[in-house]
């Protein structure tokens, strides 16, 4: 039996244009299965959302957070995505970047 490594546990942050939220939750309610099957292929183990108003807070849980951005860049399920997300979001996320998440402050240590 192979163990396979902890993932990475990444936070984000986006926030959503103005009047946007009930749709930005109806789209999520089911993501197409080719993105499914691309997130999963990149090496994503869960992707949690939350939102307060505009805000949303994104937990990552991935094998490699900058391979899986790498994999997705141009990956045609993301792309069209992605453009879907530009409608809702306030700022769109164009894959340019070096975006490593929100820096972790603290956390309570799990007991062993």
């Amino acid at each position: 039996m192979t163990h396979q490594p902890a993932p990475q546990r990444v936070a984000l942050h986006t926030r959503l244009k103005p009047g946007k939220e009930a749709e930005y939750e109806s789209v999520h309610a089911v993501i197409p299965p080719e993105l499914d099957t691309a997130l999963r292929e990149a090496g994503v183990r869960s992707w949690r959302i939350w939102r307060n108003g505009l805000d949303l807070f994104h937990v990552v849980e991935v094998d490699d957070y900058a391979a899986m951005r790498a994999a997705l860049r141009d990956h045609p399920a993301n792309v069209g995505w992605q453009a879907r997300m530009a409608e809702l979001l306030a700022v769109e996320d164009d894959y340019s970047g070096g975006d490593t998440g929100i820096g972790l402050v603290w956390e309570l240590p799990e007991k062993e």
